[in-house]
């Protein structure tokens, strides 16, 4: 689960990171009183969407011309013209794809002058199975970009869950930055404060992007980016309500409320699988035999007759979608409830694209047939290989 800037903002402001003082604004009146409660001179209009990029992005609606999703402004009638050009616009960034994004909310805040600016993440690393640091002194660039052109410029180290965050940690942070004397112990307080805020939330990401150092010798989180677990979420009923669901694919929201794990993809071969590890042969098996998977899509393995049932409306709701495979390894999931779902969804959407259907495991034989008897036009097979086979062979006749 992702949220948006001035949430990550004032979360980690509760774990004593330093911010600027900012607030959200849903109207242009809304951001007009908020630069009124501001110090100035100068404030920053920032839309506020899940993607980065924001600053070089464009908007749809407006001339090539027109400025980006982050704005200074230095008066009121700045401040209104940025807030009603962005607010419900459509951004178009490096990561929201040629889409966009619509804008619905702003973040107005102070301004900072900026003698530095850092990058500064958290993440999971994956293959010491602890919380890493990611430290660069090229702040405010494209961190994929230092990392291919300028790799010596990113440091990293990570964090033994034994002992936490110790002193040691944050002076590395300091020296990566090159900052000495109180500049030094800033950093080491804010890195401390942003291991604290990753494990109380348990944040799957916290990215600061910069982090700035000011012509006043203070650091400021100018700009974050916080995922969390979503796992982990029912801990976390407070963060649960900075959930913005009309930032998230309408498909994945909606399989959100079966407890399905979907992700949509590019392709045209709809795939129903239980468990992660099938999922990913299954998709990797039919791009091996010429075609694209349209989504990722894993049952689960105590999945009910309707938990199915969605699934299959799901998929067929993509209009990209040209033949689904299923590919069902029954342990706890039994395969007659797999067929019965299946049989279920199929008449209930009139399904009108080839079906590959692939059961092994508990019960299968009743899956096998129920899906026979079935009436409906489902190719059985014996195997991933001979299903992956069939269902592009489907497609291809059908096209």
């Amino acid at each position: 689960m992702n949220i948006h800037e001035y949430q990550a903002k004032e979360l980690l402001a509760k774990f004593g990171a330093p911010i600027a003082a900012g607030f959200a604004a849903f109207t242009v009146e809304q951001a007009v009183e908020a630069m009124k409660k501001l110090p100035g001179p100068l404030y920053v209009v920032k839309a506020q969407i899940h993607a980065g990029g924001r600053g070089k992005g464009k908007f749809k609606e407006l001339p090539p011309e027109a400025k980006g999703g982050v704005r200074l402004a230095r008066s009121e009638a700045e401040v209104r013209e940025a807030a009603h050009e962005m607010l419900g616009n459509t951004l178009v960034t490096i990561q929201t794809g040629e889409h966009g994004k619509q804008v619905n909310r702003l973040y107005v805040t102070d301004g900072a002058d900026i003698a530095k600016e850092f990058y500064l993440a958290l993440l999971v690393d994956r293959a010491t199975g602890r919380v890493a640091f990611v430290v660069s002194t090229e702040g405010g660039m494209d961190i994929e970009e230092v990392a291919h052109s300028t790799p010596e410029k990113i440091h990293t180290f990570d964090v033994d869950p034994a002992t936490g965050f110790m002193p040691h940690h944050g002076r590395t942070v300091a020296a990566a930055l090159g900052l000495k004397g109180e500049q030094a112990k800033q950093a080491a307080k804010v890195a401390s404060s942003l291991y604290a805020a990753f494990l109380g939330t348990d944040a799957s990401q916290i990215e600061v992007n910069p982090l700035a150092l000011t012509e006043q010798g203070n650091l400021l989180v100018l700009d974050a980016k916080v995922g969390f677990d979503s796992n982990a979420m029912f801990r976390h009923k407070d963060l649960m309500e900075l959930r913005d669901e009309s930032e998230e694919d309408p498909a994945e929201l909606e399989a959100s409320k079966y407890d399905l794990a979907y992700i949509k993809l590019d392709g045209d071969i709809g795939c129903m699988v239980n468990g992660a590890g099938l999922a990913m042969a299954t998709m990797d098996i039919i791009k091996l035999n010429g075609m694209f998977p349209a989504n990722f899509l894993d049952v689960g393995g105590g999945a009910s007759k309707e938990k199915v049932t969605a699934a299959f409306k799901i998929i067929l709701a993509d209009p990209n979608v040209k033949g689904i495979l299923v590919n069902i390894f029954g342990g706890i999931m039994k395969c007659d409830i797999i067929a019965e779902g299946i049989v279920a969804a199929a008449k209930e959407v009139n399904l009108s694209v080839p079906l590959v259907v692939r059961l092994e495991g508990t019960n299968v034989q009743q899956g096998k047939d129920i899906l026979a008897n079935s009436g409906l036009a489902i190719v059985p097979a014996n195997d991933l290989g001979d299903a992956a086979k069939k269902i592009v062979a489907e497609v291809q006749k059908a096209a």
